[in-house]
């Protein structure tokens, strides 16, 4: 079973935390990863920088600036992935945007996903039919989940067909701006939440963009099976360095050391 399935068969109340690979230095990617398998995180989520990233707020935006300037591309990250199931078995997701995948080429990417031992996909700007024709197969040779996102304007309609054809998680997005953080939900959200909920989709819901606290992480749990977190996380290790993860999980798990 691959291992985000197996997470999501296992485990409620799932963190998922996102950063990006190459910062803050070119060399940090393995280490992020140590400290977030010793803070028990549930899945990792690793954001591939891009030159342009539309989806990504300005957090985000800056780290992959920066991990860019350090050198990171998708050839480094692969050769930093090696070896990475040796320090963990948490899930680990890929998430970027399509014209780094395109450029190494599609086959070879998720080949060297499977070797280094990534779980699955996250590429906002693939188009569903897309995919369907052209990659969905080289996908399921590799056993790489492709998760999709939702946004509060996306109709039930395409909802149904994302969870028709998903085989991982849905990622919900939690509003229809760019990334970033915010203190509590709105009730526009929270009737998006609802809505969603309503359609009793098969699929699991993992809330992303805007939790950054514990009080967002538990409202977020309690209309999904998780919430991912990137902004506040990049934020807290621009400020605080890679050896206090544990801190930032802690707090947002509202554990008290």
């Amino acid at each position: 079973m691959n291992r985000i399935n197996k997470v999501l068969k296992e485990k409620k109340d799932i963190l998922s935390i996102y950063f990006t690979a190459g910062y803050p230095s070119i060399d940090d990617t393995t280490e992020i990863i140590k400290q977030l398998d010793h803070s028990n995180v549930d899945m990792i989520e690793i954001g591939l920088p891009f030159s342009d990233p539309l989806a990504d707020g300005p957090t985000i935006q800056e780290s992959s600036t920066t991990a860019l300037k350090n050198g990171m591309n998708t050839f480094k990250l692969f050769e930093q992935l090696k070896n990475i199931r040796a320090i963990t078995d948490i899930p680990i997701i890929i998430m970027g945007y399509f014209n780094p995948i395109l450029q190494y080429g599609v086959d070879n990417f998720c080949e060297d996903c499977k070797k280094t031992g990534v779980d699955g996909l996250i590429i906002p700007d693939l188009p569903i039919d897309v995919y369907l024709k052209h990659y969905e197969e080289i996908f399921k040779k590799q056993n790489l989940l492709n998760m999709f996102l939702i946004t509060p304007q996306t109709s039930n309609d395409r909802i149904r067909l994302i969870d028709k054809i998903s085989n991982g998680f849905i990622y919900m997005v939690s509003s229809s701006s760019i990334t970033g953080t915010v203190k509590s939900f709105g009730e526009d959200q929270k009737k998006y939440f609802k809505r969603i909920n309503d359609l009793k989709l098969k699929s699991s819901l993992l809330i992303g963009f805007g939790i950054s606290n514990h009080n967002n992480f538990k409202e977020a749990i309690n209309h999904s099976q998780g919430a991912i977190i990137g902004s506040a996380f990049i934020k807290f290790i621009t400020q605080n360095g890679i050896y206090k993860i544990s801190n930032f999980i802690n707090e947002i798990r509202g554990k008290i050391i």
